[in-house]
């Protein structure tokens, strides 16, 4: 199947009324893994990489395998690049090969974030990349004020100001959620989403789904919101599935054994959540 765009996956989430996983990897299995997760349910899968793990592996290589694994897979699959916080970033990305990619000027004020965005979309048009901003700021789970100020949330107004001035593609906003670990369960503020919504005609993307309860996914999901940004849950999840395989004696030494016995829990990770974020049953012809 050809490499999807992100922006051609979200408009189809948008008409049929589901919500994308979009699943942050770091490696050959943790893409692999979501990959075939997303062909078991027959549903389209995103794959993204945070730029902040480049001295890990450099975004250049998870760019070129996953674009080469979504072009051998059975379902829409699409490649994008997380959280670049500078032109610079967001620029090197679109050089590297990545189809879409995030610009994030959520810290700045907001004039200087419309000119970021659209400096950066300016360039991705040429390339034909897809580009994702944020307005309003997701701050960190660990930090109760970005949770709970709403200063800090999306105005749906200028959002819609916002998309019009900048010709982003998708929109990250901010509804009382926040990235990693929460220290409070987070409250989604869904009349804000709603308000949004209806102002706005790009996707939406909620970031920091790890650790939302799954009845506001799923209420998310219905009011319009389209991507849905998943790491932290993620990566738990492999590093509870190395635990209980190091835990298997039978395994002990053979670390080739290790890496592919991890898989299959991660693989049903992502099953769990394609499910939830498809509260209306949707399925692929």
């Amino acid at each position: 199947m050809p490499l999807a765009k992100v922006k051609d996956i979200l408009k189809h989430a948008m008409e049929n009324k589901y919500g994308v996983a979009a699943i942050n990897t770091l490696n050959y299995e943790t893409t692999r893994c979501a990959i075939l997760a997303a062909e078991r349910e027959k549903m389209p899968v995103i794959i993204q990489f945070y730029p902040g793990l480049d001295k890990y592996c450099p975004s250049r290589y998870i760019a070129y395998m996953a674009k080469d694994m979504a072009r051998e897979a059975t379902v829409p699959v699409a490649v994008h690049l997380d959280h670049s916080s500078t032109y610079d970033i967001a620029v090197s990305g679109i050089r590297d090969g990545f189809p879409s990619v995030m610009v994030d000027g959520s810290s700045l004020p907001y004039e200087e974030n419309v000119r970021l965005t659209a400096s950066v979309v300016k360039v991705a048009r040429i390339f034909g990349v897809d580009v994702e901003a944020e307005l309003g700021h997701v701050g960190a789970g660990s930090n109760l004020d970005d949770i709970i100020n709403t200063d800090y949330y999306t105005d749906a107004e200028q959002a819609a100001d916002f998309v019009e001035h900048t010709g982003c593609d998708s929109l990250a906003i901010a509804v009382g959620h926040a990235h990693g670990n929460y220290v409070k369960k987070p409250d989604l503020d869904f009349e804000r989403i709603r308000k949004i919504r209806q102002a706005v005609s790009v996707p939406l993307v909620l970031h920091g789904c790890s650790g939302i309860p799954d009845e506001q996914m799923i209420e998310a999901v219905n009011l319009g919101l389209n991507k849905f940004n998943i790491a932290t849950e993620y990566f738990n999840a492999m590093y509870r599935s190395f635990q209980n395989q190091i835990s298997n004696k039978a395994l002990d030494g053979n670390g080739i054994a290790l890496m592919q016995g991890i898989q299959e829990a991660m693989i049903e990770f992502v099953i769990g959540k394609i499910r939830l974020l498809n509260p209306n049953k949707f399925t692929l012809r």
